[in-house]
């Protein structure tokens, strides 16, 4: 499993209510080792992205967005995407609200090294028990 790293602005934006985990719409977007992702990020067009047009789908889906005692979790289904054509080399994996007005960042995943994807291959996003826990 990858390296899992949050946006310095998210815990902003969910505490200013930019965020609600149990309804947006999250999405998957791609970024190569020469444009890393860095968390004073805030915004999708702060980050330099690869292209998604051959890769689907960029969606997770929800399993739950919950709070037990005091700690919320929100749990994704790991989402497998298919490359229908060849993907250009990425290395990072950013999640970000496409609901919020301005495509507000979450978190990004490091896999160490970069990944091509050629027709026909996939590339499963892992997710583990939980993307994130707030205590």
């Amino acid at each position: 499993m990858a390296n899992f790293n949050k946006f310095y602005s998210f815990v902003e934006a969910l505490a200013e209510g930019k965020h609600n985990l149990g309804s947006d719409t999250i999405k998957v977007a791609l970024c190569n080792a020469a444009n890393a992702p860095t968390a004073s990020k805030a915004v999708l067009t702060d980050l330099t992205t690869v292209s998604t047009t051959n890769l689907s789908p960029l969606t997770p889906v929800r399993i739950s967005s919950s709070q037990t005692n005091g700690t919320y979790s929100l749990v994704l289904q790991d989402l497998t995407m298919t490359a229908s054509a060849a993907v250009d080399p990425f290395r990072y994996v950013v999640l970000y609200n496409d609901t919020a007005t301005d495509d507000d960042l979450i978190c990004w995943y490091d896999y160490g090294a970069e990944i091509t994807l050629n027709a026909g291959e996939t590339f499963t996003l892992d997710f583990g028990a939980t993307v994130f826990t707030l205590a």
